[in-house]
């Protein structure tokens, strides 16, 4: 019998393994987009408003 005899004893154990390394790679693929969207988040900061826009607002790099 030799190496066709753990085939089917170990095809289950095999099966899981491979689906939780999918789904680790998985998660970490999400958690990785997850953490690129927060750190562009405060980059779309939006101008206020109710107070008008000048030519300061837009041409001067170091306001916040």
């Amino acid at each position: 019998m030799g190496i066709h005899y753990d085939y089917k004893s170990t095809r289950g154990e095999k099966a899981m393994k491979k689906e939780a390394k999918r789904k680790a790679r998985i998660e970490e693929r999400r958690a990785r987009k997850m953490s690129q969207t927060k750190n562009e988040e405060p980059k779309n900061k939006m101008h206020d408003i109710d107070k008008p826009i000048t030519l300061e607002d837009l041409t001067n790099p170091n306001k916040e």
